[in-house]
């Protein structure tokens, strides 16, 4: 696609001048090519622009596929149970037989659509005809977002597990907040120390706040060394992003009064610390291992005219997609409060 920022090569103009003609056929026609050449790049955008794909796996599926998926071999609370034997002299070695599940999980279209008057198509108004693009793309990724997070959210609540620093003020982000939820994730994800695929705390989610709550720290919390490097340290920075090797993610949707946490208080009954007096609510995942989090795709977005809109003098896309979340071992999301 042409970047709609910048002005698009001559042939892209005439195509969208075309687009907006008063005949008919020759503006659906021109409509059809525009949609063709926008779908690419808006498929590639909406994949791009999100804060689920770092976390899920998309699968591509094909239509009518059956999306079942195999669940760990190994239960929760069954690991002490696969053990190895001593050998004796003579004697069969002894047996163990396992058999896995398998979860379906079901996908469902997600839609939305976006018009424009058809004298901006005329007049070769690109600004307005891409930023129509970029809120179609847009549209996309927040539903996107919204349902994988909710799935995390939920699988979250499911474990019922909430870690917090008791010794922390209400709103105060804190080192030994991240120590206790990766002690928590290593007790509570089965196995031993030597035990293959084990769970660890690879990444955290939390508010713009709580990483500026890192900037505050005082030599009660880090050396003047380390407060110098988060000093003069920009939004990105390594001292502001890893800590204790857990990688730090900052999302707008997290924290007091936004929306995942208003859907984690609201809609999954979820409570902060028990004495009420936590603030905000933070997300840890085990991304290392990949097996959990999954995304089946069975149709990328496509993009359509929308032939419907000319008597009004308006043109317009639509287009859908189909896609599932799932969160296949809930031992890999734990959740915490500061």
């Amino acid at each position: 696609m042409a970047s709609f920022m910048n002005r698009p090569d001559e042939q892209f103009i005439e195509l969208l001048k075309r687009s907006g003609s008063p005949e008919k056929n020759e503006a659906l026609a021109a409509q059809r090519e525009l949609a063709k050449a926008l779908e690419l790049p808006l498929r590639q955008g909406v994949l791009v622009g999100d804060i689920v794909t770092g976390i899920f796996e998309a699968i591509p599926m094909e239509p009518g596929t059956t999306s079942e998926f195999p669940l760990d071999l190994l239960a929760p609370g069954e690991e002490d149970e696969f053990v190895a034997y001593t050998n004796p002299g003579h004697g069969r070695i002894p047996e163990r037989h396992v058999e896995g599940d398998y979860v379906m999980v079901p996908t469902y279209s997600i839609s939305s659509s976006i018009d424009y008057l058809l004298r901006y198509a005329r007049e070769a108004r690109w600004d307005v005809v891409g930023r129509a693009a970029q809120v179609l793309e847009a549209s996309f990724v927040k539903k996107i977002n919204d349902d994988g997070w909710h799935t995390v959210l939920s699988a979250g609540v499911d474990r019922n597990i909430l870690v917090y620093d008791s010794d922390a003020s209400a709103g105060q982000f804190t080192k030994r907040l991240v120590s206790l939820m990766k002690t928590v994730m290593r007790r509570n994800g089965g196995g031993n120390t030597a035990s293959l695929n084990r769970g660890r705390l690879s990444d955290m989610f939390l508010s713009p706040e709580a990483l500026e709550d890192i900037r505050n720290w005082q030599v009660d919390q880090i050396d003047e060394i380390t407060r110098r490097e988060i000093y003069v340290a920009a939004d990105g920075g390594g001292v502001l992003t890893r800590i204790f090797g857990v990688n730090l993610h900052d999302i707008d949707e997290l924290g007091e009064g936004q929306e995942y946490q208003t859907f984690f208080t609201d809609e999954l009954s979820g409570a902060l610390e028990s004495s009420g007096s936590d603030v905000e609510l933070v997300v840890g995942l085990d991304l290392q291992s990949n097996d959990s989090f999954i995304m089946p795709m069975k149709q990328e977005v496509q993009v359509f005219e929308d032939d419907s809109l000319h008597r009004h003098q308006r043109a317009g896309w639509y287009g859908w997609a189909e896609l599932g979340f799932a969160v296949l071992d809930n031992r890999r999301v734990l959740l915490g409060s500061f």
